[in-house]
């Protein structure tokens, strides 16, 4: 008896471990960038090789006459970006629960300080367009929304405003001012894939600076972690990662256009109104995954490529003609894609129309030839001098990127 449970139990071993190679084999062979150190310090490369100078030890690629430099470092987990009026830089690092505060003069930092630490998970920031006197920072946590009052000597009162959903599945709230001076707040879902119990999950929602009139905007959305607002339209542009666990190439990423009341497919449907099968079973008489039911996506992106933050170069910031309008989005970059994807930012162009025309790649290197990960681009935006910031979670640092003209 003792010798048939043996056998069974190696039988049950074997079984299982087989099962786990698999889906290694078929979901996580890609996974080593995320998880690994980077293999060098991105901060001294472009320190001590500047582009131009050395290419062949210089880390990123970028368009002719464009330059990239170190503007902080030293800042792990750093993810969102926010400049106050003053053109001092305040960041959230959501994996060290802190919010810390840039102080910048004639272009460089020239301090940097925790002005809050202890929370869970902070990532949105944004200051009130309406308030000139900039006296509340807000900000997100996982669980809540809250004002930070600035005084004159510092941080001086911290209010919370609005409870927010957590738990399980994705942690990250952005949160921003619209052009109807409202807030909004993306929540990502609880779940790769589910029907949600809590309908607050996988979607976004807008209420009072104050907390107040708390309602939702748009639903559908898995994990819509960053968005924007265009500078003409004033519609809501959104980055949008698709569920995992289900290919290489399948499903996309997408950039969506968000509009009020509007159902954007998430968990039934992906892309262009593709119906997963693989999730929901049920038998239609019409495809479900089609207006006036759901919304397909407005740009479809590599799989996996973890869209991040966006930002649209505005026509006034001395970048050149042909990018005026154009979006540029960050690839965090891919965990669970046999081969790695994305560690990149993009350039999407667009015609007169604003319809879509193509894509390119703006900044890369940050994934080497050997499946390493530099660093993993997160938020994108432009400061007061018109330069480009992108913060870098992975490497713990932030570029400035500046064209010709720019310096």
């Amino acid at each position: 008896m003792k010798k048939i449970t043996l056998t069974l139990a190696s039988v049950l071993f074997i079984a299982l471990a087989a099962r786990i190679g698999v889906f290694y084999w078929h979901n996580l062979r890609g996974i080593s960038p995320v998880l690994k150190s980077p293999p060098e310090d991105i901060a001294k490369l472009i320190t001590e090789y500047p582009a131009g100078k050395n290419e062949t030890s210089f880390p990123l690629a970028l368009p002719p006459g464009f330059s990239i430099e170190i503007f902080a470092k030293n800042l792990p987990g750093v993810r969102v970006m926010a400049f106050d009026q003053e053109g001092n830089m305040w960041v959230s690092r959501t994996g060290e629960g802190a919010i810390t505060f840039l102080r910048v003069e004639n272009g460089s930092v020239t301090h940097q300080d925790d002005a809050v630490t202890g929370l869970r998970n902070p990532h949105g920031l944004a200051f009130d367009p309406a308030d000139s006197s900039q006296q509340y920072l807000y900000f997100a946590e996982e669980h809540q929304v809250s004002r930070l009052r600035l005084g004159a000597d510092g941080p001086d009162v911290l209010e919370k405003t609005a409870a927010l959903p957590s738990g399980d599945g994705h942690f990250t709230r952005t949160i921003g001012f619209g052009p109807d001076n409202q807030l909004y707040v993306s929540i990502g879902s609880s779940c790769n894939v589910c029907i949600e119990k809590d309908q607050r999950r996988a979607a976004i929602y807008v209420m009072e600076k104050d907390g107040s009139d708390f309602r939702q905007f748009a639903r559908g959305l898995r994990n819509a972690v960053f968005f924007v607002w265009h500078q003409e339209t004033k519609k809501m542009w959104v980055t949008e990662m698709g569920r995992d666990l289900i290919g290489d190439n399948i499903p996309p990423d997408e950039i969506n256009i968000v509009e009020e009341g509007k159902n954007y497919g998430w968990p039934n449907c992906y892309g262009k109104n593709i119906h997963d099968t693989d999730f929901d079973h049920n038998t239609y008489i019409r495809n479900p995954c089609m207006e006036p039911f759901e919304t397909e996506s407005f740009i479809d992106l590599p799989a996996h490529s973890a869209p991040l933050g966006l930002a649209f170069v505005p026509s006034d910031a001395g970048w050149p003609k042909d990018y005026a309008g154009n979006l540029l989005v960050a690839y965090h970059g891919s965990w669970n894609r046999t081969r790695p994807t994305g560690y990149k930012v993009v350039r999407m162009k667009f015609d007169k129309a604003r319809a879509y025309k193509n894509m390119e790649d703006f900044i890369s290197g940050w994934l080497t030839a050997q499946n390493e990960a530099l660093g993993r681009p997160v938020d994108l935006v432009f400061g007061p001098d018109h330069a480009l910031y992108v913060s870098d979670d992975k490497a713990g640092v932030i570029y400035r990127i500046a064209p010709p003209q720019v310096r």
